[in-house]
């Protein structure tokens, strides 16, 4: 059957207050159309404390039939009339969707006056696809300052494509909206910077197999839990995530769970995605550790001190002796860092060294014992989410958590860390490369941030084959890869820039506009 691209598709859409906080949006995407029968101009107003929210329909509801290649438009406001910031998403509740995949899409505007410029907070998404009906987040992090209205356009578009939609002729949309998680509470620290970086949250779920050779939070930030809460990390060829402070380029790496942005050094002048170049690096021809021959030798710091075999696993994992790695870094630190003034503005934050050994079940090496000291066989927690034996690590499962109270490097803060560094610096993760973009184990990657052209070390342990200690690290393709600890490679510090100093910053986060603090950076 040849498809008709002028069959008219009826969209009824009409505002009907289903709750309290929550706002109805009603539309049915079908041949004939039905006729909403009460289409008044209706509000919901939520008054705690100090706020007020008002979700108001702007335009009394309206009916309209689609052809293929048209849109439907609805207007709407949301007021605060109190005298605290309010956080809003808003969210399809019940949404039940069977057009095909990119026939329906939306877009989400918002504007400070009803007649003023409108800006895109999500442009031209996918309706998402559902088989029963289910609540999805449509648009996150919309901030509504104390006594400010803001107007708000949601269009959404029946697409004329160049794939067959034979079968959108007998597909409907339902829907209804609600105002979800954030409203009348006071936002995180983790959302207060978000929202400085002019950034939202990206909806959906990653698969962390394929690299991320594009910018794919060009439009919101992924989440993941951390330590401190809900971290919101960047990921791909990002260009706007550039970072100058203490006389040096960074690049953000996320947003952690306490509004601190971990970043990672990037040179000493601003370096394009793709670029091959030395200055990205901080520090060449660094070990991890001189000595290889114990899984000792697997950690930031590690026991017994000298170089006597260890007996046990905490023996082994105790934080007597630093690696050579740590001393390295911590020395840049205080000549680059705190020998100029810059300590200050540095959070006290975790760098997680994950030691954990859960055996060969989870890990899948065969040779795997566990044991995590000595001589012993031992894969550790990396090993087991980002490169299984079994599977090539064909479904890395990154995390941001650390198991491990001894493996939670910090300098002071002994409540969350264990206050073992000197300074307050690390290197970056392995789930966190993962998470960067780089794809599964052994996957070329040159477009992504964090490629350098150069390989450097990573703070996550991998193996231990019974002679050599490996670690992760970042290689010349930009490809996770782990190294012999004792072989010379490269290193670059990571930091935390305090929620404190984040709240200063300038510019837009691009090569040539990086967020920098004003008076230090000019």
């Amino acid at each position: 059957m040849e498809k008709s691209k002028n069959i008219r598709k009826g969209i009824v859409i009409g505002i009907i207050v289903c709750s309290l906080m929550l706002v109805g949006f009603l539309g049915s995407y079908a041949f004939f159309i039905g006729q909403v029968g009460q289409n008044k101009n209706q509000e919901v107003t939520v008054e705690t404390g100090t706020m007020a929210l008002t979700f108001s329909d702007g335009n009394n509801g309206f009916n309209k039939e689609l052809n293929f290649g048209e849109s439907a438009e609805k207007t709407f406001t949301i007021e605060n009339t109190g005298t605290k910031e309010g956080i809003v998403s808003v969210s399809w509740m019940n949404l039940l969707n069977n057009y095909l995949e990119g026939s329906m899409t939306y877009t989400f505007l918002e504007s400070d006056t009803e007649d003023g410029e409108y800006i895109e907070i999500v442009s031209n998404k996918n309706v998402p696809v559902t088989e029963e009906a289910e609540d999805k987040v449509l648009a996150s992090g919309i901030t509504i300052p104390a006594g400010v209205k803001k107007y708000y356009k949601l269009i959404i578009t029946l697409n004329n494509t160049d794939f067959d939609q034979t079968e959108d002729l007998q597909a409907k949309l339902e829907t209804q909206f609600k105002i979800t998680e954030g409203v009348l509470k006071d936002p995180t620290p983790a959302e207060t910077t978000l929202a400085k970086l002019g950034k939202t949250v990206k909806d959906g779920n990653l698969s962390f197999a394929e690299p991320a050779i594009t910018d794919e939070t060009a439009d919101g930030l992924y989440v993941m839990e951390d330590d401190y809460g809900i971290s919101y990390y960047y990921r791909g060829a990002v260009e706007d995530n550039y970072v100058k402070f203490a006389g040096f380029y960074w690049r953000i790496i996320r947003i952690n769970g306490d509004g601190s942005l971990r970043i990672i050094y990037d040179g000493t002048q601003a370096h394009a995605n793709g670029t091959s170049n030395r200055n990205r690096l901080a520090l060449t021809n660094q070990v991890y550790n001189a000595n290889y021959y114990d899984a000792k030798y697997l950690g930031y710091m590690y026991g017994p001190n000298g170089s006597g075999e260890s007996t046990n696993k905490e023996e082994a994992q105790t934080n007597t002796a630093n690696s050579n790695i740590k001393v390295a870094i911590e020395n840049w630190y205080k000549t680059n860092i705190v020998d100029k003034g810059y300590d200050g503005y540095i959070s006290d934050n975790i760098f997680c060294n994950d030691r954990r050994a859960p055996g060969k079940a989870e890990t899948g090496y065969g040779s795997d014992t566990g044991l995590g000291y000595g001589k012993n066989k031992t894969a550790y927690g990396g090993y087991a989410r980002l490169f299984h034996e079994n599977t090539n690590g064909f479904n890395p499962t990154p995390i941001f958590t650390c198991s491990q109270k001894n493996d939670t490097f910090t300098k002071e803060d002994t409540e969350l860390g264990n206050g073992r560094l000197e300074q307050k610096v690390g290197l970056i993760t392995a789930d966190e490369i993962v998470t960067a973009g780089s794809g599964k184990y052994g996957t070329v990657n040159k477009n992504y941030y964090l490629y350098k052209g150069f390989e450097y070390w990573s703070l996550s342990p991998s193996f231990f084959d019974g002679q050599y200690a490996r670690v992760f690290r970042v290689s010349t393709d930009g490809s996770l890869s782990y190294g012999l600890a004792y072989i010379q490679t490269n290193a670059v510090p990571v930091i935390n820039l305090s929620a404190e100093y984040v709240s200063t910053l300038i510019g837009d986060g691009t090569m040539n506009n990086p967020y920098r603090e004003e008076e230090l950076e000019p």
